[in-house]
């Protein structure tokens, strides 16, 4: 196989005028489909990390008083943020079949119309 050549026309691919009102709606429906489980998992994931966070500063009392509270509180307030970073997964999972779900039927028919021509 010429490896020139696949990689000639790939470039030529790349650099020719194609019929973007399709393909441009096409990723733009599975970006829509795909946004808010993405906004949401990274927020979650950054506010669940930030929590961690503060519960280890309290239990090594970085932050606070000293004394045994601070350091219990600590604890709990790092086991809450542990709790907030491993659910964001599945719901992360939840919200992305979700949104798939609702924007299937157009995905489906625009890429049949693509594929077809």
């Amino acid at each position: 196989m010429n490896t020139d050549k696949l990689y000639a026309e790939a470039l030529a691919n790349e650099y020719a005028p194609k019929d973007t009102s399709r393909v441009v709606a096409l990723k733009k429906l599975d970006r829509r489909a795909k946004l808010p489980a993405n906004v949401f998992a990274y927020t979650f994931g950054i506010l669940g990390t930030l929590v961690v966070g503060v519960g280890m500063c309290l239990s090594m009392q970085v932050i606070g008083a000293p004394g045994a509270g601070t350091m219990t509180a600590g604890i709990i307030v790092g086991l809450v943020g542990l709790l907030a970073v491993s659910v964001n997964y599945p719901i992360y999972k939840r919200l992305l079949e979700k949104g798939k779900k609702k924007y299937a039927f157009e995905i489906m028919q625009l890429a049949k119309e693509i594929s077809e021509n």
